[in-house]
């Protein structure tokens, strides 16, 4: 059954991006969908690509581990759209551009600076693309016993042949269809899980115990792990008898190791044991951490200002008619997000009582998909089961679509060589094509390289590079004309750097202990102020580079679309904003 869910999502997906594909002709139609997307169509899209594989199993496996204090990444997730609303949303709209880079280039006048904006987005893109492609592998390994890889190339497949047929038409298409096939997903089963649970006398999850094996509960062990054993227990290790002391042991990939009723569960190695009344409570340090309220603080940091800077997120507000339709957009969106998250901490919450083995593996990201074979069984756990598996592969489809449409895009504007044979494609659909069948390629060979991924984790710490770059790009940008281009670039290199070391640090398992390992972990509560001090500084040491008619930019972005004030920044299908509007943006290139 679940193999005929994914196929019935995959069968969906090509079947909709084929109809996308029939009104995909120009180069506006495939990178901003013509400007022509409604509010309620393009809050769906965008809550479908927003809405990943961190989302639908990443946070469910992360209130499990770590309980109250993982509530802050939905908190966040949702929170952020309203800074976006506030702060960038409609500006961003009316500053005519296609993409970011295109952005920084009608803003500052800077070709340099336009390219760097552009291996940023890369940057951000494949990062935030890998665990899509690792999740499609884990989910279809979990539910069907498939090697990792077989999930993952689906995956690819599908999402390069709809982004290169049809571009953002044709995601836009599946995007939304796909938000709705999610929330469906989740919370039906949700539903019965619930009725489950109340009827069946199991214990609250924030009872003062750590947790417990209810029943006689085999365990196989897909891969090798160190768990930590926190009392004796007498185990069957491959039919043979055993018992573990308190300490650290290693289970060998392949192993089938059976608990008796009754005992505690141990834990995989650099997961802290919690029990149910620390798990329940915020800043109780279950969250796997040395420094809980650092650590929160930097990561509703990390998730608030990271979404304005999420490459594949802002580019939803170019395919707005308007600036008034972006803010709504925007609304419509943190409803359509805000519901969505209730449903995650539920499947979390009762993943401790029914499937608490996960812990010892280390396979939390599973919970979701673990969860009604393991609380209903037979064929209703069977069926809801398909449905969650069709629900998360809406999840990695609908999201990596956004980031190969966005990271393709700015590939096929702003990286292809411009001169030669090869030039030719710059800014045209061929090229996004071609762009697009490589940005696919690239993201799975790096899926396929990684053999474990924390999901969730990942995910944050693309949004810390965000925070660290396009945040104090777009909000200085738009709100402060004294930015120049040598300013912003050296924000986006400072941060940048700096985020992107850490994440490579936390990455490796470099990152140590102690406030060193906490502050690697979430650096976006240093590195998003460096940022920002480093463009005004950079500004303020170059001021006499000020483009000459910021007044007449920052004017087009800021005043009402009632005006319909003449020269305001635009594109046309073809060609780019700099031959368009040659005096605003042939200044300053350095």
């Amino acid at each position: 059954m679940t193999l005929v869910a994914v196929a019935l999502v995959v069968v969906a997906t090509v079947g909709i991006g084929a109809y996308g594909l029939r009104m995909a002709r120009t180069t506006s139609d495939f990178l901003v969908a013509s400007r022509s997307v409604s509010p309620l169509w393009n809050a769906s899209a965008i809550g479908g690509e927003y809405l990943s594989a961190a989302s639908f199993l990443g946070v469910a496996g992360l209130v499990m581990a770590y309980g109250a204090d993982a509530l802050w990444y939905p908190v966040g997730f949702v929170a952020g759209y309203f800074v976006l609303l506030l702060l960038v949303a409609a500006p961003l709209r009316r500053s005519g551009a296609y993409t970011v880079p295109d952005f920084a280039e009608v803003r500052l006048g800077s070709l340099r600076l336009r390219r760097l904006s552009a291996l940023t987005v890369v940057a951000i893109g494949l990062l935030y693309l890998v665990p899509q492609l690792h999740g499609a592998g884990l989910a279809l390994r979990a539910t069907t016993g498939a090697p990792t890889q077989v999930g993952a190339v689906l995956v690819a497949v599908v999402v390069t042949v709809n982004v290169a047929g049809g571009g953002m038409r044709s995601a836009t298409f599946v995007q939304a269809f796909q938000y709705w096939l999610k929330v469906t997903a989740l919370a039906v089963p949700a539903v019965f899980l619930v009725v489950a649970w109340s009827g069946d006398g199991r214990p609250a999850v924030n009872e003062p115990v750590p947790p417990t094996f209810s029943q006689r509960t085999t365990v196989e062990v897909d891969t090798t792990v160190r768990v930590v054993v926190t009392d004796p227990v007498s185990v069957t290790v491959d039919g043979r008898s055993r018992l573990l002391d308190p300490g650290e042991h290693v289970l060998d990939e392949g192993s089938t190791v059976v608990f008796p009723a009754g005992s505690v569960v141990p834990h995989v190695d650099g997961l802290e044991p919690a029990t149910g009344r620390a798990w329940a409570l915020p800043l109780s340090g279950a969250g796997g951490t040395d420094h809980p309220l650092y650590a929160t603080y930097a990561l509703v940091l990390a998730t608030f200002l990271g979404t304005m800077g999420l490459p594949h997120v802002l580019v939803r507000f170019y395919t707005n008619p308007d600036g008034r339709a972006a803010r709504r957009t925007t609304l419509l969106v943190l409803v359509l997000l805000g519901a969505f998250y209730l449903l995650p901490a539920v499947y979390g919450a009762l993943g401790r009582l029914y499937a608490p083995e996960l812990l010892m593996t280390g396979r939390t990201d599973a919970v979701v998909l673990a969860l009604p074979v393991a609380a209903l069984g037979g064929t209703a756990g069977d069926l809801l089961q398909s449905l969650l598996v069709a629900g998360a592969f809406a999840a990695f489809l609908s999201t990596s679509s956004g980031l190969v449409v966005t990271t393709a895009g700015v590939l096929a504007q702003d990286v292809l060589p411009g001169g030669g044979a090869v030039g030719r494609l710059r800014g045209s659909v061929r090229g996004f094509q071609l762009a697009a069948v490589g940005t696919g390629a690239v993201a799975l060979l790096l899926a396929l390289a990684a053999t474990t991924l924390p999901l969730t984790q990942v995910v944050g710490l693309a949004f810390a590079v965000a925070a660290s770059t396009f945040c104090p790009l777009l909000v200085l940008g738009i709100w402060w004309r004294g930015l120049t281009a040598t300013g912003a670039a050296t924000g986006l290199l400072v941060g940048g750097g700096l985020s992107a070391s850490a994440v490579g640090a936390t990455l490796s398992g470099a990152g140590g202990d102690g406030w060193t390992g906490a502050l690697l972990a979430q650096p976006a509560a240093w590195t998003v102020p460096i940022a920002f001090a480093a463009m005004v500084v950079g500004s303020l040491l170059t001021r006499d580079t000020v483009p000459a008619d910021v007044g007449r930019t920052m004017l087009a972005m800021h005043a009402p679309d009632d005006l319909g004030l003449p020269g305001r920044p635009d594109r046309s299908s073809s060609g780019s904003t700099a031959r368009r509007r040659q005096p605003l943006v042939r200044r300053n290139r350095g």
